[in-house]
């Protein structure tokens, strides 16, 4: 099998390979796919460590004030929804209370 060239983290060949061209050229296809492959994964997990450095970046404390907004906006709803079905049983039981009212002055 032939030599594979090292690569760099940013997925470049390392400045100490030696013959890439060579190297190319000894490989069967199957090498070369999985020589592929293996770049293509080098790629993802860089931009994952990159995606994973500008999370941790960011301060906690900005998540948590965003986190507390949202959590007064959903109380606020959940309240306003309280009230809301509060009235409608209300309106439900005096309107019952007017119809049993209505049909007990009917009989007499």
């Amino acid at each position: 099998m032939a030599s594979v060239p090292t690569t760099t983290t940013s997925g470049s060949p390392h400045p100490n390979s030696h013959h890439h061209a060579q190297d190319d050229e000894s490989l069967t296809p199957l090498e070369q796919e999985v020589l592929d492959e293996y770049t293509k994964v080098l790629e993802n997990l860089n931009s994952f460590s990159a995606l994973l450095a500008d999370l941790a970046a960011k301060p906690s404390t900005q998540i948590l004030e965003s986190l507390r907004g949202l959590e007064r906006k959903t109380s606020l709803v959940f309240t306003l929804l309280k009230a809301s079905v509060y009235s409608i049983v209300l309106q439900q039981q005096i309107l019952g209370d007017e119809a049993d009212e209505e049909s007990a002055t009917g009989a007499e």
